[in-house]
């Protein structure tokens, strides 16, 4: 037990490395983002097939309506990434963690302390610093598209996480979903569209790893660790995707962005940190009335 669990947050941490690359790719390619997810959806697919070694598919309201959630997850984040920053784009979009902790808590009877609620509304306020950030109107819609997303990623995490679903099968229906979506866009902007070298290469790094490879590691992850968990764990791509759009691109986050930023990932790595920390205590405790 304790073995597939370490296996899962490996596999949930490399997934959360190959994500973080959705901002210097996105950002690289002059493609409009319809014809991004189109492209991307289509190869993943092909990829997710190979590694699944059949065309069965289990057509579950469950894998269908988690399909869906990844679609909208993948088509809002990559127009946040294409209308605001990339770091504000992620940054808002994980307060998926405190959705999937506030469902725990609502619907699934999970008992809150009174720290988790302090990181919980920590983690809101760094959110709103990052989207006040600027009242520029276009990146006003790109923040508002990022915190969307934020609701539907959580609610594909909980899904996939939840019983009845197949996580490779959902991620299989939510490409399946996106390239129908877009593909009426995508062909009716080809002929303006540049197949450069740059954009194809970009392309194939954004549809091979960033999303075919890392989402089948995230559908066989999700399910060796709970929901929270997972959701915590991924919080590693907000801390790392800035850092190679500002190495490429020269891209910058704004000074209330920054600290946002600051904000929510403190606020979420005590929130990890916090149960060991409970652990400990008891454990020094029980040890000293032994004693």
């Amino acid at each position: 037990m304790k073995d597939s669990r370490n296996k899962g947050r490996i596999l949930i941490i490399v997934t959360a490395l190959l994500w973080a690359l959705a901002g210097v790719c996105v950002k690289s390619i002059t493609w409009g983002t319809m014809d991004i997810v189109c492209a991307r959806s289509l190869i993943s697919l092909i990829i997710l097939f190979i590694a699944k070694g059949s065309f069965k598919l289990k057509f579950t309201k469950t894998n269908i309506l988690c399909g869906i959630m990844i679609m909208l997850t993948g088509i809002l984040y990559v127009g946040a990434i294409k209308l605001t920053t990339a770091g504000t784009a992620i940054i808002l979009q994980y307060i998926a963690p405190i959705l999937v902790f506030l469902y725990e808590v609502i619907f699934k009877g999970r008992k809150a302390r009174t720290s988790e609620a302090v990181i919980t509304l920590c983690v809101f306020a760094g959110c709103v610093l990052s989207f006040a950030d600027s009242i520029d109107m276009t990146h006003v819609l790109g923040n508002f598209l990022a915190l969307l997303s934020g609701f539907t990623f959580a609610a594909e995490i909980i899904i996939m996480n939840g019983e009845g679903s197949d996580s490779v099968d959902s991620t299989i229906f939510g490409n399946g979903f996106s390239f129908i979506v877009c593909l009426p866009f995508f062909i009716h902007d080809i002929p303006g569209l540049p197949f450069d070298a740059t954009n194809i290469t970009w392309v194939l790094i954004l549809s091979v790893f960033q999303f075919g490879l890392a989402n089948l590691l995230f559908a066989k992850g999700c399910k060796l660790i709970d929901s929270v968990e997972c959701s915590l764990l991924l919080t590693i791509e907000p801390i790392f995707n800035p850092i190679p759009v500002a190495i490429i691109c020269g891209e910058r986050m704004g000074n209330l962005s920054l600290l946002g930023a600051a904000v929510v990932i403190m606020s979420i790595t005590m929130y990890t940190l916090n149960p060991r920390i409970e652990e400990r205590r008891t454990a020094r405790k029980a040890k000293k009335n032994a004693g």
